[in-house]
């Protein structure tokens, strides 16, 4: 008995494992059949049905097959059969089981612009199930474009579900836009209530379509739902706003950066020695090129360490800048000084010489300086304002290059030479200080700086010749305005004009804020000469 038991045992042990052998090769679940058939051969508002009854029904079966409905791959074979086609593969859409050979016969299953948008709020739908967060975001953010009535429950039921801060957010938004075609005058009316806490544009289009006249009747004929909406928009709007303003002033922050950069190296070569350097642009363009030249020796010989090029080329920019620089100096300005005319002339002549040697060595079209991988992107802070890490990253350089230089200045014994040159040429060369030496590298130094400007620019935008014109003229402004001489100066006019700059163009455009900020600049100057901080000092007081 005993042994008739043990054998009964083997055999259901070997038959059960048999038939585990046999379950992965067995078809997955089969969708609603009545829905598949529908999206084959039915019109355009069974094909609509049909994709509500997918949804309802939460199959992550159906993806797939609606993806491939999106890209043309679903065929018919007679009046029954619906075929998944890829290439020379076909899958049955109702047992998935494998197609071979295709039948000659076969027709495609054309989608309007209408149902491929209801199929792609579909897919959409049935990804808000996914355990993935980045799914599941884009999923929302994908629905939010042009749910309908159909994907509600979908919609309620990842609302149900979901943990995240984010994407409930978005959830609740979404559905409250479905909702606002509901029949149930409450519903419209607690839908609208919970737009308003949207900050997304579409919202605010939504809301004036409820507002809108058509010939002497209302949109919407309801008189409390009008007034719920204007609340609505009122709130939408000043996110908006509140957005637009975050944007410009960070617009006009990252501007102001890149201001600083250009002007600070100026406001050594000018500011603290008197010399009118009208190659200083071309000097930032000498730091451009220079990153470009690392980038590209680090993507052929070790493309692995490419994220971190920017490491190798900040030396390489400084270091070509400052020495393209100290030869200007010594072969050039230091026969000019206390000649501001002849200076000016003779660096505009140098300005010219490096611009055709850039365009003799790489050629006159601009070449383009790839970002690392971290910097792209950007921090989303309202619908209508993303903060680029680009830029983020170079506010945060600027003024790690100011503490720098301002450490240079104040704490070594080079910064105290050069103040003291600033300030009495002939008194510190009784003293002993080497003045010539002393100007050599205080020009290498704002020359050097001008190369970390150059390398800056060259993650927001193309390497060209011509790029130092662009900002010549506004380095200058920078200086003048900031009070010659004047780091601090120099701080607050490249910030000040950065933002005054940006809140112009929203108001007037470019070029009219670019005039508007230049005819300040000329009347200030008119009124105080001496910029915001005057310099001090026995000569500057003499």
């Amino acid at each position: 008995m005993d042994m008739r038991a043990s054998s009964l045992r083997r055999v259901v042990a070997a038959a059960l494992l048999a038939l585990a052998a046999l379950v992965p090769s067995l078809p997955a679940r089969a969708m609603a059949p009545e829905a598949v058939r529908a999206l084959a051969f039915g019109d355009n508002d069974a094909k609509i049905a049909a994709l509500g009854t997918l949804v309802a029904a939460d199959d992550p079966q159906a993806v797939p097959f609606l993806q491939a409905l999106a890209d043309g791959e679903v065929q018919t074979a007679g009046e029954s059969q619906v075929l998944i086609v890829k290439g020379a593969a076909a899958t049955d859409a109702l047992t998935g089981a494998s197609v071979s050979p295709l039948p000659e016969a076969r027709d495609d299953v054309v989608i309007n612009n209408r149902v491929r948008r209801v199929v792609a709020g579909a897919i959409a739908a049935l990804k808000l199930a996914a355990s993935d967060r980045a799914i599941r975001l884009a999923a929302v953010k994908a629905l939010q474009g042009g749910a309908d009535e159909e994907m509600l429950p979908a919609v309620k039921k990842a609302l149900a579900k979901e943990t995240d801060p984010e994407i409930r957010g978005l959830l609740e938004l979404t559905q409250a836009t479905i909702q606002l075609s509901s029949p149930d005058r409450a519903t419209r009316v607690a839908a609208i209530r919970a737009l308003a806490e949207s900050n997304d544009p579409s919202t605010k289009t939504l809301l004036l379509g409820l507002l809108e006249r058509k010939g002497d009747a209302w949109a919407e004929a309801d008189a409390e739902i009008r007034a719920e909406a204007e609340k609505s928009l009122r709130s939408v709007e000043g996110r908006l706003a509140a957005g637009e303003m975050a944007g410009r002033i960070f617009s006009g922050l990252s501007l102001g950066s890149i201001l600083l950069l250009a002007a600070l190296g100026l406001a050594i070569t000018y500011g603290l020695m008197g010399v009118i350097n009208m190659a200083h642009g071309e000097l930032i363009m000498v730091g451009a090129y220079a990153t470009y030249v690392v980038q590209n020796l680090v993507r052929s010989h070790f493309p692995g360490a490419f994220d971190w090029y920017l490491l190798a080329a900040l030396p390489a920019a400084f270091v070509a800048a400052a020495l393209t620089g100290m030869l200007m100096e010594r072969t050039v300005i230091r026969f000019l000084y206390g000649r501001p005319l002849e200076t000016l002339l003779a660096t505009w002549g140098l300005s010219l010489i490096l611009i055709q040697a850039m365009r003799t060595i790489f050629g006159a079209q601009n070449v383009q300086v790839e970002n690392p991988v971290w910097m792209s992107g950007g921090i989303t802070v309202f619908a209508n304002a993303v903060l680029p890490y680009s830029r983020i990253v170079i506010i945060g350089f600027a003024a790690a290059v100011l503490a720098l230089v301002w450490l240079l200045l104040t704490r070594t014994r080079l910064g105290l030479f050069v103040r003291g040159v600033t300030q009495n040429r002939p008194m510190a060369s009784a003293l002993g200080v080497p003045t010539g030496r002393v100007d050599t590298l205080a020009f290498g130094l704002g020359s050097g700086i001008a190369g970390l400007a150059g390398c800056a620019l060259s993650q927001i935008g193309n390497v060209g010749p011509d790029l130092g014109q662009s900002y010549i003229v506004d380095s200058f402004m920078v200086v003048v305005l900031g009070g010659v001489g004047q780091l601090a100066g120099t701080i607050y006019a490249a910030l000040g004009l950065g933002i005054a700059n940006k809140f112009l163009e929203a108001w007037s455009g470019a070029v009219l804020a670019k005039i508007a900020v230049l005819v300040f600049i000329i009347v200030f100057i008119q009124k105080r000469p001496q910029g915001l901080f005057a310099l001090k000092g026995r000569m500057a007081e003499a």
